[in-house]
């Protein structure tokens, strides 16, 4: 796999690290841009959408997409995962970063989420390929009080997967990137 790099903004060209094995599935650079792209430059995005939001990364992984919206101005970034390669990954690229004190990192289950402390207005979910967890994962976030009132949600999908079924959220955008599909979807009610 080649090495991970945070894309853009304060933290540009850092390398991140990812776990040994197959377990995690790290969203590749391109993807990022061209997500972080969208999401700066679409009619429904910009500048406000990131700078000083709280943003959740759920199923994080390696953090990188939680990571590259810090390194793009967000003032916060929670991450939830429960792979213990993924969290030890995780944990030293904050470190590596310096990002101790706009983090906080929830070992568990995103479908059995805690409490929020607050809602976020940014969430990237990037579940396992072909398991449905998105659909239930927005859910039990949205129950939970993650999910603030027009939130917008980064939801990652294999390619061929269908679109799934999301009667609580608009969907704004849709773009396929190699063997994923991003939908970014918006929190209604």
């Amino acid at each position: 796999m080649p090495a991970m790099r945070i894309v853009a903004g304060r933290w540009r060209g850092r390398t991140l690290q990812a776990p040994p094995g197959a377990t995690t599935r790290p969203t590749a650079d391109r993807v990022r841009q061209a997500l972080f792209d969208s999401l700066w430059h679409a009619p429904w995005g910009g500048r406000a959408v990131m700078e000083g939001a709280h943003v959740l990364d759920a199923f994080a992984g390696t953090g990188g997409l939680g990571l590259e919206a810090l390194s793009r101005g967000a003032a916060q970034a929670t991450f939830m995962e429960q792979d213990r390669a993924a969290l030890a990954a995780l944990r030293a690229n904050i470190a590596a970063l310096r990002a101790e004190a706009l983090t906080r990192v929830i070992p568990g289950n995103v479908l059995r989420p805690p409490r929020a402390p607050a809602p976020c207005a940014l969430l990237f979910l990037d579940p396992p390929y072909a398991k449905d967890l998105g659909p239930q994962a927005l859910g039990a976030l949205k129950a939970a009080g993650w999910v603030a009132p027009g939130a917008l949600a980064c939801l990652e999908l294999g390619r061929e997967e269908p679109a799934p079924s999301l009667p609580d959220w608009e969907g704004l955008a849709e773009r396929e990137m190699g063997a994923a599909r991003v939908l970014v979807l918006r929190a209604l009610g």
